[in-house]
């Protein structure tokens, strides 16, 4: 582990986990093999996570879109994101992590579904880090199901449905897309793409990370040194 960095306030990072499959193909391994490794990684980002300057982390653990994927892989995938649960509620509140599922759950099954409010239940008092894994999720349903909750149309009500704005959105395996990850969470975030495939990355890869957004300068459409509060010269 490495020491705390001084980041105030704490970052909302998030992570599309991507290159399981790639990863364990290269090495003549099953991709359930390298689902498998991702979990192991997702734990030691977890874990370094709050010392990093990360107060919420969202991941991208199971899109809508991977029910096109082959069933015997979705429901190894199922299988894993509830084993995880099962498994790593204990480290969770040993470390302080609460817990949150976004995403529907309506196609998951009972059992995922109660494994997932045990766990949701079991962590609520954690406050070092909030970890928020997207499961059946997509982010244009997402923003269509706020608008329909919503008492009324604004980006605030929006932003209070779906939640904090992302600071650093960090997708591994080479890819440079969003895939559908938190698209209005993500106005403003500072994107890093990392070649490296998710097992690989390591603590001092999200540090890294983390560095490079320290170094960019965000403007939010703005000018830097500009008072916005001050009437413009005339």
């Amino acid at each position: 582990m490495f020491p705390a960095l001084t980041t105030p306030p704490p970052l909302h990072a998030a992570v599309i986990m991507d290159g399981n499959g790639r990863w364990a193909t290269a090495r003549g391994l099953t991709r359930t093999e390298g689902h498998r490794a991702g979990v192991t990684a997702l734990i030691r980002t977890v874990e370094n996570a709050p010392n990093a300057g990360v107060g919420i982390l969202t991941v991208f653990a199971f899109s809508s879109d991977n029910w096109r994927r082959p069933p015997l892989e979705v429901r190894l995938l199922l299988k894993l994101l509830s084993s995880y649960l099962h498994r790593e509620v204990r480290r969770c509140i040993r470390q302080g992590v609460r817990l949150q599922i976004i995403g529907r759950r309506d196609r998951l099954g009972n059992d995922l579904c109660a494994a997932i409010d045990q766990a949701e239940a079991d962590t609520s008092g954690g406050r070092r880090l909030r970890l928020r894994l997207a499961i059946d999720y997509s982010g244009r349903d997402a923003i269509l199901t706020a608008v329909k909750n919503s008492s009324e149309i604004s980006r605030q009500a929006i932003d209070q449905e779906l939640g904090p704005p992302v600071d650093l959105l960090i997708r591994t395996g080479g890819e440079y897309r969003l895939s559908d990850f938190l698209l209005w969470e993500c106005a403003y975030a500072e994107l890093v793409f990392s070649k490296k495939m998710w097992p690989d990355f390591s603590p001092e890869d999200l540090l890294a990370a983390i560095s490079e957004f320290q170094c960019r300068e965000r403007r939010f459409g703005s000018v830097p040194g500009f008072d916005a509060s001050r009437k413009a010269l005339t």
